[in-house]
């Protein structure tokens, strides 16, 4: 096995343990934090197209903000950004964009962020560098910026697409963040050998690219993984099987897709092999035996996978939460082992919240981070210097408790709503019920998805799900009858509609793991990158729901 140093290791981590250091120092002095926030981006972008609209100059208070900026989704902000695309100087921000954040949102649409050196600066930097701060902390020789990282997040671009202005536009995943936008940001593996190809390969050839850094990476001792969607983390085991003839024929001819490029090295593919084979699969924990750490979101769907899928990466690995977060701006940022939630990163943002149990209005009254309680869910509404004012995330977050005064929030799924008979159905009543009923039934849920569906006697609820160990039939009846219950306990207003007939009881459809791993390849081959292809809690897409339930033929359907 390869042994490669760490390049820059201490340096690296010291930086992340101080901003992290400097984050928390934070948590004592919220309030003023976000009072001085809420100042500087009124006097910043106060001669903006959209502070002249709305009055900056003349706000002081924060009511009087929440009186002139109507809250809104990134529907209502995109003619504005769509201006600053184009070229249009000082919409939002005094500050040309630098790039431009580009996202797939929850119904596939993109979104595009404005991206401006003071928000690199003075929001996504600090805000960055303090989250990757515990795992530094707690796995000093397991977690940096060399070889000991394998970045399943990151895909440099070599030719970006750009705006009509001529400004990049791309993911955060695939930005290069070394001086070429006015900053400079080391990621975990960022000076790995595989964090620049070692070949030629076209940038929309997102799983080719993917292929050649994991053939790449076998060849070294990876201490930590970093995916941030847990689905890379999940789908890696699998893709490793798929993989495996060819990353031993690379690895020993020192090829890449059976590209040139690279050293031969048979002794290190025989040792991979007999090693696979004694163990039965090419497992993570197999190639890497040293493997100590995961870092990626840990809450939703996700709670619900990864105790087993850590498994595959060996018995002493140890799961740290990545932020919640979005390419918008940040949320919480953790700095602690808590397993799922971070307080809220008061230095970098102004938050706002609205009940999760309520639709989100240009008017909807909102709570400061001070007035939030443990245990309850609410829309999360953000402001930064960045130019978005009063944005509706569209993620929901859920205060796990406090820290130092300070709320600290676990992200608790889309904001999407399902209602066809007043049940008004969120993504965290679904899967905080399916972990309850994985619980009582004793069976692992591998993944699930939901839809509604007509029948005779009205709508009802129809969830995908694989399960582990496979189900016999009475099983499958006794997970669907205590999901059912357990949705119902979840979501009063769903209680109520099976209650008067409005709805019929669930139908459960039960589908082999691969049917999940499948479904991942067609997004990607569909154009999503892998870091954006996310569980889907809700799919609504009927071809794809069809192809999900009748991956390796027919499952049982009660």
């Amino acid at each position: 096995m390869t042994a490669s140093p760490d390049t820059g290791a201490t340096a690296f981590r010291q930086e992340l343990i101080e901003a992290r250091n400097s984050l928390t120092a934070t948590l004592d002095d919220a309030a003023a934090w976000q009072d001085r926030i809420r100042t500087r981006l009124l006097t910043e972008n106060a001669d903006t197209a959209f502070g002249r609209h709305h009055g900056f100059g003349r706000l002081r208070t924060i009511d009087d903000y929440r009186t002139a900026v109507p809250l809104r989704t990134y529907a209502d902000y995109e003619p504005w950004i769509n201006r600053a695309a184009e070229g249009e100087p000082s919409v939002l921000t005094p500050q040309t964009p630098r790039l431009f954040f580009t996202t797939a949102g929850s119904t596939g649409a993109r979104k595009r962020i404005p991206v401006t050196e003071n928000f690199l600066k003075t929001v996504y930097l600090p805000f960055f560098r303090a989250a990757m701060g515990v795992p530094a902390t707690c796995f000093p020789d397991d977690f940096g910026p060399g070889a000991v990282t394998l970045n399943l997040r990151h895909d440099r671009l070599a030719r970006p697409a750009t705006t009509a202005s001529g400004r990049p536009s791309l993911g955060p995943s695939q930005a290069d963040l070394r001086g070429g936008f006015g900053v400079t940001m080391t990621e975990p593996g960022a000076l790995a050998p595989w964090a620049d190809l070692p070949v030629p390969v076209d940038d929309r050839r997102y799983l080719d690219k993917l292929y050649v850094r994991v053939r790449t990476a076998v060849a070294h001792d990876v201490r930590s993984v970093v995916g941030h969607n847990p689905s890379m983390i999940a789908i890696l085991p699998e893709l490793l099987a798929q993989w495996w003839p060819a990353i031993l024929r690379d690895l020993a001819d020192g090829t890449y897709l059976g590209m040139p490029g690279g050293r031969p090295d048979k002794d290190r593919a025989r040792e991979l092999e007999r090693q696979a084979e004694r163990a039965g699969a090419p497992t993570p924990a197999v190639i890497w035996p040293r493997i100590r750490l995961l870092y990626c979101w840990t809450s939703g769907m996700a709670s619900l996978y990864l105790p087993r899928v850590k498994e595959l990466y060996g018995s002493g690995v140890t799961v740290l939460p990545t932020p919640p977060s979005a390419s918008e701006g940040p949320v919480g940022v953790p700095v602690d082992r808590h397993p799922t939630a971070g307080p809220l990163a008061v230095s970098t943002a102004l938050y706002e919240f609205v009940d999760a149990a309520e639709d989100v209005r240009p008017d909807s009254p909102t709570l400061l981070f001070g007035e939030l309680e443990t245990g309850r869910d609410y829309h999360v509404v953000f402001s930064h210097v960045g130019g978005l004012h009063r944005y509706v995330l569209g993620d929901l977050a859920h205060v796990v408790d406090h820290v130092r005064g300070v709320p600290r929030v676990e992200y608790a799924g889309r904001s999407t709503l399902s209602d066809v008979a007043g049940e008004r159905l969120r993504e965290f009543h679904l899967f905080r019920a399916l972990k309850a009923t994985a619980w009582s039934t004793g069976l692992d849920v591998v993944n699930a998805t939901f839809r509604t569906e007509e029948e005779a006697n009205g709508p009802r609820y129809a969830v995908a799900v694989a399960l582990r160990p496979a189900p016999r039939p009475e099983e499958v009846l006794a997970f669907g009858d205590r999901l059912d219950r357990e949705i119902a306990r979840q979501a009063p207003r769903y209680a109520a509609a099976r209650a008067r007939g409005d709805l019929a009881a669930l139908r459960v459809q039960c589908v082999p793991p691969s049917a999940f791993t499948a479904h991942w390849h067609r997004r990607v081959a569909a154009g999503m990158r892998p870091p954006e292809v996310k569980d889907q809690v809700f799919l609504p897409d009927p071809a794809a729901w069809q192809e999900l339930c009748e991956h390796g033929g027919r499952a049982d359907a009660l």
